[in-house]
């Protein structure tokens, strides 16, 4: 074996012994590879192509060493080749399906792997129903000791910390992250593109009985987080819950048993984010910018980022739901279909400064067009040549006539620079059907 083989392999057992995950096997092997001198995988963010494009460029791992250039297969050869290249200039190709939840060698392996402390879910159900605990206290004592030592143990295996100057692209047919949840924190200069995202899930929801008039099964977990980063380019990718959308799930007492957390988070002071061509569907919690009213010391003045040429389809809300970011949401696709849950999709948060402008709506009859924008705190928002249903609308005055009590104004205080093609939003859903996803990186020069 080279000498190189033996030292990443070296890395990826270093790594196992940190992971249930990894421990279950030998870990497999990152293995580096020349990549084309262009084309998707070398490919830098275009110049003004919204807010990672502002105070220097996205470039990602475009000038990587042919040594830094790695296919990877399963989750301990994408560990690997992180630790291995370090913040150097780095491209990540995703062939096939990456599982979070895996052993060593890839293979997929379920909850039961680890639970630990005596839990079950079953034990847990029976421990805190309400009947029972009551409604006025949150779980405690030893089965709620378990679950947390349990999904301690997931969160071990399923996160995985991204670092700087680093291009992460899907490569040959279907490339896919299922059941891992990819942490972009504290770092800078990341492209993340043409890659399937499914089915981040937490095997161990803890029981809220406090939480809503009702109470509420909380989980952990997004597909992708940008956390207190800088310049980052998230493009032609698809986030869904695969093979487990929340409708699907059972209900405990009276309450939907939630597994998953958001699609993909902008958060604590992140700042300079492209967000282009994506499909975003199928979820519930779709995408926060900004996670807290009480983190203004971090975000204000950041949370700066550009949303453009998405799909947004049968997702119930926060498609986003902006906290003190300057926002740039144009040229984005929102579809609603027939029997899909439809809470709103824009949120107006704290301090947010909301410019949503040229997006066109295709929403089913069940959906009151004046919920689609929701007030979450006093904060303005431009709102300007918006089409529902391809008729041009004031979302502003549609919402303020139809929601009382919620009276938005307009107006966000700034006029977005940084853009590159703005089509009419009569045309926004063919380009968007026709180029928006994963598979699709590439067409027409992107």
């Amino acid at each position: 074996m080279p000498a190189r083989k033996r030292h990443l392999r070296a890395i990826a057992v270093t790594l196992g012994c940190t992971s249930l995950a990894l421990t279950l096997s030998t870990p497999a092997l990152a293995t580096a590879q020349p990549s084309a001198p262009g084309g998707v995988e070398r490919a830098v963010l275009p110049a003004r192509d919204g807010w990672a494009a502002a105070e220097g460029s996205t470039t990602g791992g475009a000038n990587a060493a042919p040594e830094h250039v790695y296919t990877v297969t399963d989750r301990a050869e994408l560990v690997a080749a992180f630790a291995e290249a370090g913040d150097a200039p780095k491209i990540i190709r995703v062939s096939g399906t990456v599982h979070g939840n895996s052993d060593a060698d890839g293979r997929p392996i379920g909850c039961e792997q680890y639970r630990t402390g005596g839990y079950t879910l079953e034990k847990y159900l029976a421990a805190y129903d309400p009947e029972v605990w009551g409604r006025d206290t949150v779980p405690a004592g030893p089965l709620e000791e378990a679950r947390a030592a349990s999904a301690k143990l997931q969160a071990t295996a399923v996160t995985v910390k991204v670092p700087s100057n680093t291009t992460l692209v899907g490569v040959g047919k279907n490339p896919k992250i299922i059941g891992a949840s990819l942490q972009v924190r504290d770092v800078s200069n990341v492209i993340i593109r043409n890659i399937g995202f499914e089915d981040t899930y937490d095997c161990f929801p803890q029981w809220d009985p406090t939480d809503g008039a009702e109470g509420a099964w909380n989980s952990e977990y997004d597909n992708l987080v940008v956390y207190g980063s800088r310049h980052v380019w998230v493009d032609h990718n698809t986030f869904s819950d695969g093979d487990r959308p929340d409708a699907d799930q059972p209900h405990y007492f009276g309450q939907v048993y939630q597994q998953h957390d958001g699609l993909f988070d902008i958060v604590r002071g992140a700042d300079l984010v492209t967000v282009s061509w994506n499909v975003l569907k199928d979820h519930d919690k779709t995408m926060l910018i900004g996670n807290s009213d009480g983190a203004g010391a971090t975000d204000r003045g950041k949370l700066r980022v550009t949303l453009h040429h998405n799909l947004f389809k049968d997702v119930k809300e926060r498609a986003p739901r902006v906290r003190f970011g300057q926002v740039d949401a144009y040229n984005n696709h929102f579809v609603a279909t027939k029997g899909s849950a439809y809470g709103y999709t824009f949120g107006i948060g704290a301090e947010s400064r909301l410019v949503a402008e040229h997006n066109a709506f295709t929403l089913t009859r069940e959906v009151d067009r004046a919920t689609i924008l929701k007030k979450w705190s006093e904060s303005s928002l431009t709102a300007e040549n918006n089409y529902v249903d391809g008729r041009k609308t004031d979302l502003v005055a549609v919402h303020n006539a139809g929601v009382p009590g919620e009276h938005l104004t307009e107006d966000a205080g700034w006029t977005p620079r940084l853009r590159t093609a703005v089509h009419h939003p009569l045309v926004v859903p063919v380009l968007v059907a026709l180029g928006a996803g994963a598979g699709r990186a590439g067409a027409g020069g992107r």
